[in-house]
């Protein structure tokens, strides 16, 4: 089914003759009610007028802003009138309304396991507007309808095909650190799911995306974790390069240390660089070797 053009004129002169007709018709009925001698041909052109009136009446249309109309003729498409105003079509006719206009649709918060099989909550909007009135009105059944459960079903696929978060250094798309890519892939998706409607997709996006409650708090411990560790490891890295430095510096100012005083300084330094609390000086007053 494609949408095409319906044949229609303006309908104000149209409506212009129905209303003459129909008070045309009604004078000569009256006039053939209060005469005292009736004539047969008066009162069929009188009828046939006010049959013609509601004849033309039938076949007016109005069409609003951003609202098509789509006409069918006792069970058959005959087209779709998209321009706004007053308009005539072929009598007897069934007008449908089809809004024109974009529109948002924003799913449910969906529950859906990751590529890694753990639990997230996942919610999208999505944009549509319908650009073929013939399919929307006669291949599916209710066509918003249709663009819920197929958008609910298209996010469900898409949230399945990635994980929520990876954790290791390792390059990959996720939900939550590739939000365009996925909102495109998701976009192309249900795109392909919608043209038998004649919808069309603007735009979607993520809006909601958490894990579930039941195992929230246990991956919060595990990015903290990983957190601290990245942390301590930068932490490390720094403390080494400042111990070197400490190092060389004193030996090129003359300073020669053994190899023990030298592990000494390296494991003061270290501690008291590394360490997450002040570190207490301790002056030794002594000798390193007694």
């Amino acid at each position: 089914m494609r949408e095409k053009k319906a044949l229609y004129v303006s309908g104000y002169l149209g409506l212009l003759i129905a209303i003459l007709a129909g008070l045309g018709g009604a004078a000569l009925a009256i006039l053939q009610a209060t005469s005292e001698e009736p004539s047969g041909l008066l009162l069929a052109v009188g009828v046939v007028l006010v049959v013609l009136s509601l004849l033309m009446l039938s076949s007016f249309v109005i069409v609003q802003p951003n609202e098509a109309k789509v006409i069918t003729f006792f069970g058959t498409y005959i087209g779709t009138i998209i321009e706004s105003g007053l308009w005539m079509v072929l009598p007897l006719t069934s007008k449908s309304t089809v809004s024109l206009k974009v529109r948002n649709f924003n799913s449910q918060k969906l529950k859906v396991n990751d590529a890694e099989g753990n639990p997230v909550e996942i919610g999208a909007v999505v944009v549509f507007k319908v650009v073929d009135t013939a399919k929307a009105s006669f291949d599916v059944d209710n066509y918003e309808r249709f663009v819920e459960i197929q958008s609910e079903t298209a996010i469900r696929h898409i949230a399945a095909q990635y994980p929520y978060d990876i954790f290791e250094d390792e390059a990959g798309i996720t939900l939550r650190g590739n939000a365009d890519e996925v909102a495109a892939e998701l976009l192309r998706e249900l795109q392909d799911r919608l043209d038998v409607a004649g919808v069309e997709l603007r735009e979607t996006r993520i809006t909601h995306l958490a894990y579930a409650p039941e195992i929230a708090s246990a991956m919060l411990q595990r990015q903290q974790a990983i957190a601290i560790v990245a942390a301590r490891q930068k932490i490390v890295e720094g403390a080494v390069g400042m111990v070197d430095a400490a190092l060389r510096k004193l030996e090129e100012n003359g300073i020669e240390l053994d190899a023990e005083r030298r592990a000494a300084m390296v494991n003061n330094l270290m501690v008291s660089i590394v360490s997450d609390r002040a570190a207490q000086p301790v002056i030794n007053t002594g000798s390193l070797y007694s």
